[in-house]
Formats: structure tokens, C-alpha cells, sequence
């Protein structure tokens, strides 16, 4: 299929508006800065771009061919830069963005086995939108938090116990709100929401024998039942939350679902298709 492509496109076209408002929140922690230069001095964001060198197989024109195109697609679509793009061995199925000076995507081999290419194209613009929205430093500094206050925290800053949670309870509560607008992202670059969604029913369902019996609409009927469930379950959802998902970097499948579903309800992914984004001569004034 011939994509449309959004010249000029700024994240503020797909950021959500709980993403910024967690990453104000974010932000005002006083002793944040001071962790991120942390990270930088010690050099972690090199670390983990040589560690992810030495373990994955970098892709190109040479190299696993179908997927490099597929990024280079994708990054014409959302008009930005192409990173490097990496594929692993792994049989859980994910994908991750790094690298804050040298950006790039790793797939895991399970990841290609899961999705069809078309399902492919949103599962990189996802990845692509983390790094156009500018998620990765308070990403890397997440998968890092917990030890970094351990080894430089408490002993460089004197921070007790209710501080060090509540900067890690503010990463993952943005973390979960940036994995939307990253979604949003993939939609654009998949220009379906129905292969968006298929994506994330194949991601919720796990690679099976059976997924030619998946069926989109019973999983999107499923995310509009979750989001309406009556008061009593509305709070076993917030129990829930607070015994199990706190912690989590990323907010369930089916309420991704959700998410993307409300966003095409909006009206703003058609704006966007229409020509009217962040970025753009007739989104900008």
C-alpha cells in the first residue's frame, strides 16, 4: 500500500495529553536532574548501546532486508531520522527503542514471528514515536532507576525510602502514559486501526497455534466492556492496580486498545490524515 506521509510532523501531533501532564509531574521532582546527569556522567547510555551492539544483529540494505525497508518506510512517514535498527533472539515477544546520542530499535526474533508486516509497520512507527517524542533519556534512566539510587541515591543526595518511590512511582506513571502516544504513533504509520489493533491482540494473546481465530472485533468489544464496567469492578480494576500493576512500564493490552479505539473516536487521526497536524502550515500558526 502507498502510505501517507506528514511532512514536517512534530510529536505534539500524537503526544497525549496524559502523556505531558505525567511528564510535567515528572519534571518538577527536584532531585530528578541530578539522577539524569547521574546517568550521563556515568556513561549508562553508552553501556547499554555497546551492550545491545554486542548481542543483536544490526539490520540494513545487507541484512534483514524486509525489516530495514519497513523502518526506512516508516521514518518517511513520521519525517524523521532513521536509527539503527537491531533484531535479537529471544521467544517472548517485545521491542524496544535506546540510545539517547545514537538512537535505536531491537526487535526480538518472536516480535517477527507474531506480526505480519503490515503489523510490522506499527510496531516500528510505535518504537519510531517514542524516539521523535523525545521518551527515551526518562526510559533509560526507568530501567536503571532502582539500582542508581541504590549505588549513587541515597549515599550522593540523602534520600530516605518515600522519596526514592515516589520518583520511581512518577517514571512508571509516565512510562505507562508515554506507551499511548506511542501507539498513536504506530496508527500513523500503519494508517489502519484495524491492523493497530491486531497487533495488539497478537501481542496480548501471545504467539498460539490458534491466532487464525483471533477476531478484532470481539477484542475491541472487550476493551469497550472493560472501560464500562460498573462501579463495583471499576474499583477492583484500582485494587488491582495499586497490588500488581503499579510497578509496570506499560499499561495493559486491552486498555491500548481502548486508548487507540478513543483516539480515531476523537476525530484527531483523521485531522492528522487530512493535513492538519502539529507541524504542519496548516496545524501551525
Amino acid at each position: 500500500m502507498a502510505r501517507q506521509t506528514f511532512p514536517g510532523i512534530t510529536a505534539e501531533a500524537f503526544v497525549s495529553d496524559n502523556d505531558r501532564r505525567a511528564l510535567a509531574a515528572l519534571e518538577k521532582i527536584p532531585l530528578l536532574p541530578d539522577l539524569v546527569r547521574k546517568f550521563y556522567d556515568m556513561g549508562i547510555d553508552r553501556w547499554m548501546y555497546v551492550y545491545n551492539m554486542g548481542r543483536a544483529v544490526r539490520c540494513g540494505p545487507r541484512q534483514y532486508s524486509t525489516l530495514y525497508d519497513i523502518m526506512r518506510e516508516s521514518c518517511n512517514v513520521l519525517d524523521m531520522a532513521e536509527p539503527e535498527l537491531y533484531i535479537s533472539s529471544n521467544p517472548f515477544p517485545n521491542a524496544f527503542a535506546g540510545g539517547v546520542e545514537r538512537p535505536y530499535i531491537t526487535l526480538r526474533s518472536s516480535m517477527v514471528d507474531t506480526l505480519s508486516d503490515e503489523e510490522l509497520f506499527h510496531l516500528i512507527g510505535h518504537e519510531l514515536g517514542h524516539i521523535k517524542a523525545g521518551h527515551i533519556l526518562y526510559f533509560s534512566v526507568a530501567q536503571v532507576i532502582a539500582p542508581l539510587l541504590e549505588m549513587i541515591g541515597r549515599r550522593t543526595f540523602g534520600l530516605g525510602d518515600a522519596v526514592s518511590y515516589g520518583i520511581v512511582l512518577a517514571l512508571y506513571e509516565w512510562s505507562r502514559q508515554a506507551e499511548i502516544s506511542a501507539d498513536r504513533a504506530g496508527l500513523l504509520v500503519a494508517q489502519s486501526l484495524g491492523i493497530s489493533l491486531d497487533a495488539n491482540l497478537k501481542l496480548c494473546a501471545g504467539p498460539n497455534r490458534l491466532s487464525h481465530e483471533m477476531s478484532r472485533d470481539a477484542f475491541l468489544d472487550q476493551a469497550r466492556t472493560y472501560q464500562e464496567m460498573p462501579m463495583q469492578d471499576a474499583w477492583g480494576k484500582v485494587i488491582w492496580f495499586l497490588l500488581m500493576n503499579w510497578s509496570s512500564t506499560h499499561p495493559m493490552f486491552v486498555h491500548r486498545a481502548q486508548e487507540l479505539d478513543k483516539w480515531v473516536a476523537s476525530g484527531a487521526y483523521e485531522k492528522i490524515l487530512a493535513g492538519d497536524y502539529a507541524g504542519s502550515k496548516a496545524g501551525v500558526s
